[in-house]
């Protein structure tokens, strides 16, 4: 009976153990097994209404871009009959092939709805691969499918893994796997960020900010 009550207790013992290194394990980092791409401010190209100074669309003040775009506002060149936009666009990190990533922190204030904060530009028979739309603090793809919720006045962590040749898409939301989908076919791929109209856009004003952008590539 005491070897019984001895293997017992050892068993316990080793389950709990087992238990602690469950508790400190966690999900693989989406940027594991990624290179970081060196980036300038040069890779930080600005697009914003055309008619209108840069500094009333946007500011960058300890480390945060702040975007910002009215309804009424003019595309970002005067031959667009695209909707209105302060994005961030990547670039000279133009790809047409391997495994790429935008990593970033967003943050989107109550009342911003109907707008595309996130995006892949270029697709095989499209304008693009990607579009991430805030409607209600809710993130989508396009205005269809859900990725996540309760994205209101708070900052998140955004990761779009772009795999061209399988042509994939996967999205993590705060280090968290949340939607993945087929891409768009073959094209010349490019990132952006900030606060586009989408063709029936809700609210009249929009605003996003981003802070630690980076891109990485296998």
């Amino acid at each position: 009976m005491k070897g019984f009550h001895c293997s017992l207790l050892l068993i316990l013992a080793l389950v709990g153990s087992l238990e602690n290194l469950n508790l400190g394990c966690s999900a693989a980092d989406p940027t594991d097994g990624f290179t970081p791409v060196p980036l300038t401010e040069a890779n930080f190209e600005l697009q914003k209404p055309y008619n209108i100074p840069l500094n009333e669309r946007y500011s960058y003040e300890d480390g945060i871009r702040h975007m910002w775009v009215y309804a009424t506002d003019k595309p970002h060149d005067p031959n667009s009959r695209t909707q209105p936009r302060t994005e961030v666009r990547m670039k000279g990190l133009d790809y047409t092939s391997g495994v790429w990533q935008f990593e970033g922190y967003g943050f989107v204030p109550n009342g911003t709805s109907g707008v595309t904060v996130a995006q892949i530009h270029g697709a095989a028979e499209d304008a693009s691969t990607l579009i991430l739309r805030i409607y209600d603090g809710n993130l989508r793809y396009y205005s269809g499918d859900l990725v996540a919720t309760g994205l209101y006045d708070r900052w998140f962590r955004l990761n779009i893994i772009h795999d061209v040749d399988g042509d994939w898409v996967t999205v993590y939301v705060d280090g968290e796997q949340k939607y993945s989908t087929k891409g768009r076919g073959p094209g010349d791929f490019y990132f952006k960020c900030g606060v586009y109209a989408a063709p029936r856009n809700i609210t009249y004003y929009m605003e996003s900010r981003w802070r630690d952008i980076k891109i990485y590539k296998k």
